[in-house]
């Protein structure tokens, strides 16, 4: 396993199946009312500068549970926000904590930042990627199916981070994922391309229906990503035939879970009917990113 978590691009099947492995142990052992303790003694920093309700929460909790503590650290309020360079900040932070969880809007900021840190360095969203948050999708996918092999994933809508994320851990498990993005908001084809080479079975579309055809898993999210608020009236027209509703869901499989990452624009991306009824599994889904983190911080930290 990498020490960093970057992107999933970097992880294989087995550093996955690791984690997966880890979380549901961890999940069940916590249930159980058994506190496991590895971050006894360590810090972990939260750098975020984006707005955040379960990531944040999720990964302070991950921390308290296993033993650790937490310290959310608003990027504006430290020197960075006066031109300090990322390494500089990254080396003097190297030397107070143990793991840092960076939420940003530059995947290469958080590149440089991981390449002068001396501790482990977590992408807690990016512009480019959201690796945390699909790795804890498919522990939800894991428990809801019994698996990920053999499954049809959907996404629907834009060709954002969350696809991006998607794409990378399509290629490394051997998924069968089909993206529904309208033209114009695609993936990246520098991220597409690979995975595809790689082995992926990824297919991109441009009808929705097509996309969800059977489909096991039907995904989607926010039209419009924090910094593209001005977007939102354009993108509403543009994605209005991708929004996951009772007839989209009449053409995936009878069994088929509905998953949305949070936050929800109900009316928008996903109905009300849907996003409540009992195809839906946003709340264990959401639950899973603390479960998940647990998992990240614990293997990271042991290297």
């Amino acid at each position: 396993m990498h020490t960093d978590l970057l992107t999933l691009a970097a992880l294989d099947a087995a550093d996955m199946d690791t984690l997966f492995d880890r979380a549901i142990e961890l999940k069940a052992r916590h249930k159980k009312g058994i506190n496991d303790q590895p971050l006894l003694g360590k810090s972990l920093g939260l750098v975020f500068d984006k707005h955040s309700t379960r990531t944040r929460l999720s990964f302070e909790v991950a921390a308290i549970q296993l033993g650790g503590v937490s310290i959310f650290i608003s990027s504006k309020d430290t020197q960075m926000a006066r031109n300090e360079p990322v390494m500089d900040t990254a080396r003097v932070l190297s030397r107070y904590l143990d793991l840092i969880a960076i939420r940003t809007y530059s995947q290469a900021f958080l590149e440089e930042f991981a390449d002068a840190a001396d501790i482990p360095v977590i992408n807690a969203l990016t512009d480019m990627y959201h690796p945390c948050q699909v790795l804890s999708d498919l522990l939800t996918v894991i428990e809801k199916k019994g698996g990920y092999k053999g499954l049809k994933i959907a996404w629907l809508g834009d060709g954002n981070n969350m696809a991006h994320s998607w794409i990378n851990a399509a290629a490394a498990l051997g998924l069968n994922l089909t993206l529904a993005c309208p033209e114009g908001y695609l993936p990246d084809s520098q991220i597409l391309e690979p995975a595809v080479a790689k082995g992926g079975n990824i297919t991109v579309v441009q009808d929705p229906y097509e996309a969800v055809r059977d489909a096991d898993v039907v995904n989607t999210d926010v039209w419009a990503s924090m910094g593209q608020e001005s977007e939102q009236a354009e993108r509403e027209k543009v994605f209005k035939p991708f929004q996951v509703n009772a007839g989209l869901m009449e053409k995936a499989a009878p069994d088929a879970i509905v998953m949305h990452c949070l936050p929800a624009h109900r009316g928008e991306e996903i109905t009300e009917d849907v996003l409540e009824g009992p195809q839906s599994v946003v709340w264990d889904q959401t639950e899973n990113k603390l479960h998940m983190h647990k998992a990240i911080l614990d293997v990271l930290l042991k290297g």
